[in-house]
């Protein structure tokens, strides 16, 4: 099918235009692509065909250079390329710039500064909480309704979609063990998370207040957070994840701006507990995102986590991550932690699908309670758009390989 026309409904038309990095076969030049439909568009090569003055920004090798000159300069290229992709006039110079994707090699888009991931599901948190602790009165930490939990992870290991992932080794000790051992993980598990890019820096000692929240993320993207469980449990306590999380986290190829999802933004669930006014949110804008995911294992679907769901919302855990003075980087990425949902079919994570392994799921070829080696973990998602369209964030791929 030509590039421009598009099927009706397509979730990745004019109303989308996501973001990445490609290059092209024989060629190792990496350039910024806009997704139009089954199709990539080399935007530095349309912006420099069409007179644009953001040329220099997207002929980058990265989305770095775009992603640091700011919500104002985001909107003027974002105006810019729904103004291309949509008037006739311009199809002759752009349709040679119209690349299939499925000849190109899409790349990791952004630089990676720092990397931190949350844990704002309150469904997820409390199935956590009633496996490891059972008896406790209360399945939830006294402090997580009054503050996003979060840890920071390791930059370094953030990989695109695609990649695959090399079974972790380390210490584990299970309950009856005498003693820790050394080995490959054997309870590798997964967690559907969304990621949030940060633009626009901020200096160290200036907070970022919930008002700023849009000026400083340019948008969005698909993460898994690759989770070794038996790895975690011996090793977390009293500091927190480490090395079983730190091996892998896999980010969608496609950055989504956050103005393709405006009339996905919902109001986050009642809050039960007051917060502290850095954390209030009551008089602002709904921060939250109705997001639908789908997690699939070789294919199969077997959860569908809703992001509507999420207690904390991505402007609070951007307020909580400076309020102590830390500053932002352009390309920090940080996750929303895992993604549940109030069912077992809206679980984001085998450890509560499975509920610690105790109710293995019933695949096509054959029962999972953790993953095995070969492996293929896919998610996907998509938002509501504009006029009853949908909104695809793509797709964040991983397969599982031995150590």
């Amino acid at each position: 099918m030509p590039p421009f026309d598009l099927p009706e409904g397509d979730p990745f038309g004019p109303h989308n235009l996501p973001y990445g990095v490609f290059s092209r076969p024989g060629n190792p030049e990496r350039t910024v692509g806009v997704r139009l439909g089954d199709h990539v568009l080399d935007a530095g090569a349309a912006a420099r065909a069409l007179g644009s003055p953001h040329a220099a920004l997207l002929a980058a090798p990265t989305l770095h250079p775009l992603l640091a000159a700011g919500r104002p300069t985001w909107s003027q290229v974002r105006a810019a390329l729904h103004a291309w992709v949509t008037d006739p006039a311009h199809r002759p110079a752009l349709e040679p710039l119209l690349h299939p994707l499925s000849s190109v090699t899409l790349h990791l888009p952004f630089e990676v500064a720092d990397y931190v991931d949350f844990y704002a599901s309150e469904h997820h948190a409390r199935n956590v909480g009633q496996i490891f602790r059972p008896d406790a009165a209360d399945s939830l930490t006294p402090n997580w309704k009054h503050l996003p939990i979060g840890y920071h992870g390791r930059s370094g290991t953030v990989v695109v979609s695609g990649t695959d992932v090399v079974r972790p080794a380390g210490q584990r000790k299970g309950p009856a063990d005498p003693a820790p051992v050394f080995g490959p993980s054997v309870r590798l598990d997964i967690e559907a998370e969304v990621g949030f890019v940060v633009g626009t820096p901020s200096p160290m000692g200036s907070p970022v207040g919930l008002d700023d929240f849009r000026d400083h993320v340019f948008g969005l993207c698909l993460l898994n957070d690759w989770s070794a469980r038996d790895i975690q449990a011996w090793e977390y306590v009293p500091l927190g994840p480490f090395l079983g999380k730190s091996f892998a986290t896999s980010v969608s190829a496609w950055i989504t701006p956050l103005e393709a999802l405006d009339h996905a933004r919902v109001a986050p669930p009642q809050r039960t507990h007051p917060l502290l006014p850095y954390l209030d949110d009551s008089a602002q804008e709904p921060a939250g995102y109705d997001l639908r995911i789908s997690v699939a294992i070789n294919g199969h679907v077997v959860s569908e986590p809703p992001f509507s769901t999420m207690y904390w919302t991505a402007a609070q855990q951007l307020a909580h991550m400076t309020v102590n003075g830390a500053s932002l980087r352009t390309g920090d990425l940080y996750g929303s932690g895992t993604v549940s949902g109030p069912t077992e079919r809206e679980r984001g994570s085998l450890l509560e699908l499975t509920w610690n392994g105790r109710d293995p799921l019933e695949l096509p070829d054959g029962k999972r309670t953790f993953l095995e080696d070969g492996d293929v973990v896919t998610l996907s998602a998509w938002a509501p758009g504009p006029d009853g369209l949908r909104v695809s964030l793509g797709e964040v791929t991983g397969r599982i390989v031995a150590g």
